[in-house]
């Protein structure tokens, strides 16, 4: 029997083991190399790091470094994870990352680095992995990245203006599996870049989006290398009209494909390989072909958009094979027909936009017998801008998940449903410009309690609601144009409840029963709104003072309705107005130099662009002052308005908030897309008197300018022609006096002018452009000239003087025929008188002797008086 062992002895054994096991650890510890930390150490203080994420690089093992990782052996620094992830670096990339030697991943993207990418990047010959993408870099990537032999993955993507002169350095990576050059401008590489990619045959994925692209081909079969391509993007470039290459829809492993915006032309082929496609977006291009039937059997299609192009097909009931889509958008794509009904089958689908296209039927034929699958996956829905007919099925309220619907501009009728009210998660509905009719209540918006943009402009509804109910939303945008608001056709009270948050009503009127009376001096109570549309009503009464306390203002519309009184001295105070239109009421004053003394306070708000007091009773003179109206003189683009502080024609939720009615080219044209880049004033029919100010001359940009109907006099300034931009003017019916000024020839986008019923004289100018208008825009004038049927003095005149050159001409060449036959009469005279010399001897010998005796007897007369002078003369000196 064994001698038990003593418990003391034990427990010094137990004591003893986590210190021989410590030691056993520490023993196994991987330290990286000294001069490897030290390079990495170089390499941040190099950096600036203002969200200390390098913190931990301050002990004496840089593998437990944040983003660094060593190997397990030899504790060799393998990869850098730098990529900025809420925090950033920036500064200069130092060499000493050279000394790394072993490194193999390197993510230095979505930070601040900027300059050139360094040349030496291409001596990290271990590399396998190089991200450098979404920084600031700018200039040519460096050739030597080509000495990356191992390398697999390339990004260097979405920097600032990276370019390629060429792209032939990428034949040294042969390995390369992973492409991402987006953004970088390879417009220099673009004849050979389709080359220089075929020779990579390991390549997965080739994303080269914006990279201004303008020539790809379609190379035989057998030519083509790359067979393993799984995603593919070559999106907004300008393929100039190619079609889309045959060899594309030949790559069986594609499962991403993005030709979106590239200018491809022509047809969809109609044979594809690429079945195992889970994304494909071929909008905006100029693709004129039926909806391809191959898409329909790619099962595993998730994304699907074909938008703005040109299908010209019904949609097959096929679509309901595509059972994985999330996302099918055909809008702007001309499919006709009706909707199929099995694409109800599409169970996980989200997002469906048929938009803006030809399709018809009754909506409740589509949408009456939806299956529960569908009911539950939708969150957005877009059928506006078609032919759809019937009344909006009960069914709809089902759609619990829906965030956005737009059902705007069809043929739809009767109510809306109350079942619209369920619809919980809503926040953007779009009923607007349909032929709906019926009674609105509290029911129908009952649980719409995250409701942002109601829009239900031009039905004939009504609005029934409590005096005392507190809607359940809070909206951004509201437009019940042409709706009964009931309440005594008053502004209804509810809308109080949404001053907070309100930033776009429209109450205009297109038919329905109009507002009337005051307009409510409460709008301090609604600092959010930019855009109020209260146009098309019987308001009466004067513009309230407190429009002035909308400093975020971006366009007032109190056109056509019965109002009166002064513009307000406040109205000074909403400088972001960039629309102000107040046409077609009863206004008085006139358009003062200063603010508060009428109309000139107006020229405080210098962000105008629309601007039109037509058809009211303004007085006295146009102020001088119009030239601070600088957003009239400053040339834009439309992308420095969108989303930015001028974007007040917004496109929110698939509408333009905003759209004008300009009077312009003699009549009256409708802007929405481009409003924007709109410069119109128009003073036309009031009782301005004076001259028009030379100053007005300074808006540039200006593109319509109409002071027709007025009491303007004085001669039209000579600087009118500094308008370079203007494409219509209208100064008819004035007292406007003289000359037309002769920069009216330099207005080269001028294409209507109307100058009709003033006291202008003279001649019009010489302008094919002005002489080939209508010859009714410059009568009632002393004009003359084409394209006028009078003539001007002195036109007669020149008539006479060419008819008397032309018998000076006549006689002239009379004269010159004189002289041709006296000529020759006078040759044959002396040629037989020389003949009869030759032949007659003895008329030789007599003329010949008169010849010889004349002269002699003349020389001897000659001599005797001479004699008989001198002997006179010395007789008489005696």
């Amino acid at each position: 029997m064994a001698k038990p062992i003593p418990h003391v002895v034990l427990f010094l054994v137990i004591l003893s083991l986590p210190n021989s096991i410590f030691k056993l650890s520490n023993s196994n510890i991987i330290l990286c190399p000294e001069i490897e930390e030290e390079a990495l150490l170089s390499f941040k203080h190099s950096l600036e790091d203002p969200s200390n994420q390098l913190s931990s690089w301050n002990s004496t093992n840089c593998c437990n470094w944040k983003g660094v990782v060593c190997s397990n052996v030899t504790g060799n620094v393998h990869q850098l994870h730098l990529q900025g992830d809420g925090w950033y670096l920036q500064g200069n990339i130092n060499p000493s990352l050279l000394k790394l030697k072993h490194l193999k991943y390197l993510d230095l993207s979505l930070n601040y680095f900027d300059g050139r990418i360094p040349s030496f990047m291409g001596s990290l010959t271990s590399l396998e992995y190089l991200n450098l993408s979404r920084n600031g870099f700018y200039g040519k990537i460096p050739p030597t990245i080509g000495n990356l032999s191992r390398l697999h993955t390339l990004n260097l993507g979405d920097n600032g203006w990276l370019e390629g002169d060429s792209v032939e350095w990428l034949r040294g990576l042969s390995q390369l599996k992973h492409l991402n050059l987006n953004s970088v401008n390879l417009t220099k590489a673009a004849a050979h870049w389709m080359q220089v990619i075929n020779a990579l045959p390991s390549l997965v994925e080739l994303r080269l989006y914006g990279c201004s692209l303008n020539f790809i081909f379609d190379p035989p079969s057998d030519d083509v290398n790359i067979t393993s391509l799984a995603i593919l993007d070559l999106s907004e470039n300008k393929f100039e009209s190619f079609p889309i290459p045959n060899w594309i829809f030949k790559q069986s492993n594609l499962v991403f494909l993005d030709l979106r915006d590239s200018e491809f032309r022509g047809s969809i082929p109609t044979i594809s390989n690429i079945t195992k496609l889970q994304y494909i977006d071929l909008s905006l291009n100029d693709l004129s072909s039926p909806f391809p039937d191959w898409l329909y059997s790619c099962k595993d299609l998730q994304f699907l958009s074909l938008s703005e192009t040109s299908l010209q097909s019904r949609i097959s009931n096929a679509i309901g094979n595509l059972t994985s889509l999330t996302t099918l958008d055909l809008s702007y794509s001309q499919p006709f027909g009706e909707i199929p009904t099995g694409i109800h089958k599409l169970c996980k689908l989200q997002r469906l936009d048929l938009s803006n296209n030809l399709l018809q039927g009754e909506i409740s034929d589509i949408f009456g017998q939806m299956s529960d699958c569908f009911i539950g996956a939708l969150t957005y829905l877009d059928l506006s801008d078609n032919q759809l007919s019937g009344e909006i099925p009960i069914s709809l309220g089902k759609l619990s998940h829906l965030v956005i619907l737009r059902l705007g501009r069809n043929r739809l009728i009767g109510n809306l449903p109350m079942s619209m009210g369920r619809l919980s998660n809503l926040e953007h509905l779009d009923v607007g410009y349909n032929m709906m009719t019926g009674v609105v209540t509290e029911t129908h918006f009952a649980n719409l309690t995250k409701l942002r943009t109601f829009s239900a402009n031009g039905n004939h509804l009504t609005l029934k609601l409590r005096s005392t109910w507190n809607p359940p939303f809070k909206l951004d945008v509201l437009e019940l144009g042409s709706w009964n608001l009931g309440a005594g056709s008053d502004i209804p009270s509810w809308l109080e409840t949404q001053k907070s948050t309100l930033k776009y009503l429209d109450s205009s009127n297109t038919g329905g029963n109009k507002l009337n009376g005051e307009i409510p001096d409460c709008w301090m109570k609604w600092p959010s709104l930019r855009m109020v549309n209260l146009s098309d009503n019987n308001f009466s009464g004067s513009i309230p003072n407190s429009i002035g306390t909308l400093t975020e203002m971006r366009s007032l519309n109190l056109y056509d309705n019965k109002l009166s009184g002064q513009i307000p001295i406040s109205i000074s105070n909403c400088t972001s107005l960039v629309k102000l239109d107040l046409s077609g009421n009863n206004l008085v004053g006139g358009i003062p130099i200063r603010i508060g003394t009428s109309l000139a306070r107006i020229c405080h708000l210098n962000s105008l662009q629309i601007f039109d007091l037509s058809n009211n009773t303004f007085s006295g003179r146009i102020p001088s002052c119009v030239n601070n109206f600088t957003a009239m003189i400053v040339k834009r683009n439309l992308s420095d308005y969108i989303g930015g502080e001028l974007d007040f024609s917004s496109y929110y939720n698939g509408n333009f908030l905003e759209s004008a009615s300009v009077a312009t080219k003699g009549r009256e044209a409708h802007y929405d897309s481009i409003l924007s880049l709109v410069n119109n004033i128009d003073l036309s029919n009031n009782n301005l008197s004076g001259g028009i100010p030379k100053e007005l001359t300074s808006l540039v940009e200006l593109i319509s300018l109409n002071l027709s109907g007025n009491h303007l006099k004085g001669s039209i300034p000579e600087s009118i022609g500094d308008l370079k931009q203007l494409e219509s003017l209208d100064l008819s019916r004035n007292i406007l006096s003289g000359e037309m000024p002769k920069s009216f020839s330099s207005m080269s986008s001028l294409s209507y002018l109307n100058l009709s019923c003033n006291n202008l004289s003279g001649r019009i100018l010489e302008s094919t452009q002005l002489r080939g208008m209508d010859a009714s825009r410059f009568a009632g004038n002393n004009l003359c000239g084409p394209p006028l049927t009078r003539k001007c003095r002195g036109d007669d005149d020149g008539d006479e003087d060419a008819e008397n050159k032309e018998d000076i001409q006549d006689d002239k060449s009379k004269i010159e025929w004189l002289y041709v036959v006296l000529s020759l009469g006078y040759a044959v005279g002396f040629s037989v008188c020389c003949t009869t010399l030759v032949l007659k001897k003895s008329w030789r010998r007599a003329y010949f002797g008169c010849v010889f005796v004349i002269p002699f007897t003349l020389l001897i007369l000659a001599y005797v008086r001479c004699v008989w002078y001198e002997r006179i003369s010395h007789v008489t000196a005696f």
